[in-house]
């Protein structure tokens, strides 16, 4: 039975997170996975992943809570966008659900801008010369919409080096490995959110 869950924001999310768990060499079935949907649901008390999470906490089924959430950009949303408002705005929903004994935040971003979401996050940790090549391949390319440029972007650099989609020895997924290998940990979180 799994004493920890993560709560994510969709289906992109979930399968990165399952295979990075996975490369870490732990077992995956052990997490509840509880897929938010998108970011703003996260923000709504009335969430019924939360009230999910209540009963399995008052069930002791679970002891443990990472919310993994994608930073997004402040200039898009000013409530909800950007690091320092996703990390203040779940800190406050975390508290009012008092969830805060038993959470821990991941939030999703490229680590040297703080803004962005998955797509953001793996780009930092591609090589320069692979980067080069694909933005390459793009300026050439007929491709008529680049509103999605970023994730556009991973989806060529995943065909492009099918050997090597992600790397995890990245200096940049060490926060994130470390924060899944603590859930994998028998204590409880002890520690509460600052």
């Amino acid at each position: 039975m799994s004493k920890f869950a993560i709560l994510h924001e969709g289906k992109n999310d979930y399968e990165f997170l399952k295979l990075l768990i996975s490369e870490l060499g732990l077992d995956s079935r052990k997490v509840k996975f509880f897929n938010a949907g998108n970011k703003s649901n996260f923000f709504k008390l009335d969430n019924p992943n939360y009230k999910l999470l209540q009963i399995d906490i008052d069930r002791e089924e679970i002891d443990k809570i990472l919310f993994v959430v994608d930073a997004d950009y402040a200039k898009n949303d000013e409530k909800y966008g950007g690091y320092t408002n996703t990390e203040n705005e779940l800190k406050r929903i975390i508290t009012e659900l008092k969830f805060t004994n038993y959470s821990d935040i991941y939030i999703v971003c490229d680590p040297t801008t703080k803004d962005g979401y998955l797509e953001s996050f793996i780009l930092s940790t591609i090589p320069e010369e692979h980067k080069n090549c694909i933005k390459d391949f793009l300026s050439c390319s007929e491709f008529e919409s680049k509103a999605h440029h970023k994730s556009i972007f991973n989806q060529i650099y995943k065909i492009a080096y099918p050997k090597k989609p992600f790397d995890f020895s990245h200096k940049n997924f060490d926060e994130l490995k470390l924060k899944l290998k603590n859930l994998f940990k028998n204590e409880k979180i002890t520690r509460k959110l600052e």
